[in-house]
């Protein structure tokens, strides 16, 4: 049975999360379909991280297995076709071993949040940011995210529901840029807890207010306490960017 890694972007916007929900539209839910109307059957894609409702993906990795061998290209094609009108769409579509699965085989997986910060509303970017009216200090944010990279236990910045079995994770990267009337932060860790980005991103938000210094983060992260935490950044500034696995260049 061949087993196809597809490589997909969508708008969160319109969807209540990755996984598949019971009422209400879902990525998992409309690629299933899709795959439904082109093959006949019934097979759910295993994504490599839950998004949730609202949040965006630029390179959301799925793998699932088909029982024709049927090639990539086709699969790519036939796959959009029957996505259509949702804001869903597979980038590339590649034949992998058996063995390769889009959760477990990942080795790091990025996410970026855009903060666009201009006294105009969005227009075109709407959903697609979280818009405040005022700027953000960038080098004092900056300074903050330093205090989270490494390996820690996160249990401050993880959503009360969050299922993992250990609140500690190694964040790889926390970088904060000013692109244009953008501030931008991109986070890589091999894996995430539940609402860690946006959970960090909103304390960042305090830092760059001049609400928070750069030290109450440490103290934050130091105490383990979820009441500790910023207000979490809303979904819609919020990309999965990449997924990387062994042997990505």
């Amino acid at each position: 049975m061949p087993r196809y890694k597809l490589i997909i972007e969508y708008d969160g916007t319109p969807f209540a999360g990755w996984q598949v929900q019971t009422h209400d539209p879902s990525v998992q839910g409309a690629l299933r379909e899709a795959i439904f109307k082109f093959t006949g059957e019934w097979v759910t894609p295993r994504g490599a991280g839950r998004t949730d409702s609202g949040v965006h993906a630029l390179g959301q990795v799925a793998h699932v297995d088909l029982t024709k061998d049927w090639a990539p290209s086709r699969v790519q094609d036939a796959i959009n076709y029957h996505l259509r009108p949702a804001p869903c769409a597979v980038l590339s579509c590649a034949l992998v071993a058996p063995d390769f699965d889009a959760r477990f085989s990942a080795v790091a997986r990025h996410y970026v949040y855009r903060i666009l910060t201009r006294r105009a509303p969005p227009v075109l970017e709407r959903d697609r940011v979280w818009w405040l009216t005022h700027d953000l200090n960038r080098d004092a944010m900056q300074a903050a995210a330093r205090h989270l990279v490494g390996h820690h236990d996160f249990t401050t910045f993880r959503a009360a529901q969050c299922q993992a079995t250990s609140p500690e994770r190694t964040l790889d990267r926390l970088d904060v840029a000013r692109e244009g009337a953008e501030i931008v932060i991109r986070a890589s860790a091999r894996s995430f807890l539940h609402n860690q980005v946006r959970s960090m991103v909103g304390t960042l938000k305090l830092v760059g207010e001049c609400k928070w210094r750069p030290d109450d983060v440490a103290a934050a992260l130091a105490a383990r306490d979820r009441t500790r935490c910023g207000t979490v950044a809303p979904a819609s500034g919020l990309y999965l960017e990449r997924v990387d696995y062994p042997g990505d260049v």
